[in-house]
């Protein structure tokens, strides 16, 4: 497997990062209209046999800490530590850049996320309900 990480929209593996997000997402559209809004986007992805099988986006929040927003990983890699990898890959890569601190929302029906975020590091900080009405917890984890 191989990792690659791509600094600002990657327009060449779109096709397959949307393919994948609806897969993991329950066949929600990832549009390239939000990826080209975030500024500074940080994208690492998991590729085997010239696949994505894994993905972790993430990008500069305005108060100086790194939001790491979206991750999933192919149903059928999964129980790989593919999430792992991309985690311990991003925390590496946003450290170097400069930050201190990683974010992160979860909620209660994703429970293996929220397993990895805690195996990592990440303290719970807060809740919220967002917009559509979701119930979010908030995690932040301090890179050392």
């Amino acid at each position: 497997m191989q990792i690659i990480m791509v600094e600002g929209v990657p327009y060449a593996w779109l096709q397959q990062l949307q393919k994948l997000h609806a897969h993991v997402f329950d066949g929600a559209h990832l549009m390239l209209e939000k990826l080209e809004a975030k500024k500074d986007l940080l994208c690492i992805f998991a590729v085997e046999n010239g696949e994505m099988v894994g993905f972790k986006l993430g990008y500069p929040h305005p108060d100086g800490v790194f939001y790491s927003w979206l991750g999933g990983v192919d149903e059928k890699m999964r129980g790989r530590g593919i999430a792992s990898k991309l985690m311990t890959q991003q925390h590496e890569k946003v450290q170097q850049l400069g930050y201190h601190k990683v974010r992160t929302y979860g909620r209660n029906e994703r429970k293996a996320m929220l397993i990895t975020n805690i195996k990592h590091g990440f303290d719970i900080h807060s809740t919220f309900v967002d917009d559509k009405g979701r119930h979010k917890i908030v995690f932040e984890k301090l890179l050392n």
